[in-house]
């Protein structure tokens, strides 16, 4: 198991710009910024990670191509937090409405704001108590819906405003639910 690697950033404070640009400068890195400022370098995945995201970022990108009701990105998006954090989910959907209040600019570079739904996907290379933690965040932070995936355990963590974590064991399929109305993520090629 390859962790991410974190670099304590106390004695170099970078503004938000400096991050985006270090992250253009260095394509070939996926890099992820906790609220401290400091920087973690994540791990590239294996193929069959890799795989499982891909199917994953096409089903949700089908649904919001069909639904016309928001728009969704895939883990190389950047989003900034309300609490600083830079964070790329492996999947993520934003309201039309959230998208279409962004300026040009700001959807050129990191987006100012959290995804209302996210999927993390559990690779090899990831912690579980790191992932859930993340997931926290995200719902600290404005996520209304967001499940973790965990292939090894064929277990996923369903995230909700306001609600205790539920954990469902070997789901064939995930409900979209008010958030995502008529979405249904086929998990049989997750698998």
């Amino acid at each position: 198991m390859i962790n991410p690697l974190e670099i304590n950033c106390d004695s170099l404070q970078m503004t938000d710009e400096q991050f985006f640009q270090l992250c253009q400068d260095n394509r070939d890195l996926r890099f992820e910024r906790n609220s401290n400022g400091d920087i973690l370098i994540m791990p590239p995945t294996g193929g069959e990670t890799s795989n499982r995201n891909i199917e994953i970022s096409y089903q949700v990108q089908a649904w919001s191509r069909q639904s016309k009701l928001g728009i969704a990105f895939d883990s190389s998006a950047g989003f900034t937090l309300p609490n600083k954090a830079d964070r790329s989910p492996d999947a993520s959907w934003i309201p039309l409405e959230k998208w279409n209040n962004l300026t040009p600019q700001q959807r050129q570079k990191f987006l100012p704001l959290c995804p209302d739904f996210v999927i993390e996907l559990r690779s090899p290379s990831d912690s579980l108590k790191t992932l859930q933690n993340k997931m926290k965040e995200y719902l600290e932070n404005g996520t209304k819906l967001g499940w973790l995936i965990n292939p090894k355990a064929k277990q996923v963590e369903i995230y909700r405003q306001g609600k205790e974590v539920e954990i469902l064991d070997n789901p064939t399929t995930l409900s979209g639910e008010d958030l995502l109305p008529d979405f249904v993520l086929d998990l049989e090629l997750i698998w």
